[in-house]
């Protein structure tokens, strides 16, 4: 379960600070597959980050018991001058897996991506579509409770997008997503719950159709 209490999110932009939340308290129903959905500009990608640990609220907390990815294929995230094989060890390294288990996560990547000897040349050589297969691989190589994704599914080719969500099919078996997405098609099909954000608050749907019915008023 998720559960924030009294969470306030702000930024600072040109024009002073813009306030995402104030004051916000909900408790996410656990184990659920959560649809985060919300006009451009919401706070749907601020609100994944805060719950993934990627960003910190100004105050307030948010408490879990889960193990949470970082965004899936992320690549954004790469040393450019380390290679790929470098950029798995460090990752690995951060989520505890040495040895042979690091050994493992290499293997897994270097299949899934298929992009033979570039794997030991520096990331910032890549093709954005190499970086992006690499990156999907890698957050694949893990287990998580949850796994965050942000319109992630539509990188890459026909056929790799096939070969993404089979392997994510796979994980969602054991596993469960927080999902950010435009695609009421994707809600539908993925999520159990809608948390739809919207002026400065968030309103949980457990009925998806009245969420995105919600959504497109």
């Amino acid at each position: 379960m998720f559960e924030l209490r009294n969470v306030t999110k702000s930024y600072l932009t040109p024009k002073g600070r813009r306030f995402i939340f104030r004051d916000l308290s909900l408790a996410i129903p656990p184990n659920k597959n959560i649809g985060l959905i919300g006009h451009n500009g919401a706070g749907k990608t601020t609100l994944m980050s805060l719950l993934g640990g990627a960003d910190v609220p100004d105050s307030g907390t948010i408490a879990t018991d889960q193990s949470i990815s970082w965004p899936v294929g992320l690549a954004g995230g790469f040393q450019g001058s380390m290679t790929g094989r470098e950029n798995i060890k460090f990752v690995s390294r951060i989520y505890g897996a040495t040895g042979e288990a690091m050994r493992e996560k290499i293997r897994y990547v270097q299949e899934f991506a298929e992009i033979g000897d570039w794997l030991d040349e520096p990331i910032k050589t890549y093709s954005s579509g190499m970086r992006s297969r690499v990156a999907f691989g890698l957050s694949m190589a893990f287990d998580f409770d949850y796994y965050l994704i942000d319109e992630v599914m539509s990188v890459g080719d026909a056929q790799f997008r096939r070969k993404c969500a089979a392997v994510f099919e796979e994980k969602l078996q054991i596993a469960k997503v927080v999902l950010v997405t435009h695609n009421m098609n994707e809600v539908q099909k993925l999520c159990d719950i809608v948390l739809h954000v919207r002026d400065g608050g968030i309103q949980i749907y457990e009925d998806v159709e009245e969420g995105i019915a919600a959504y497109n008023l």
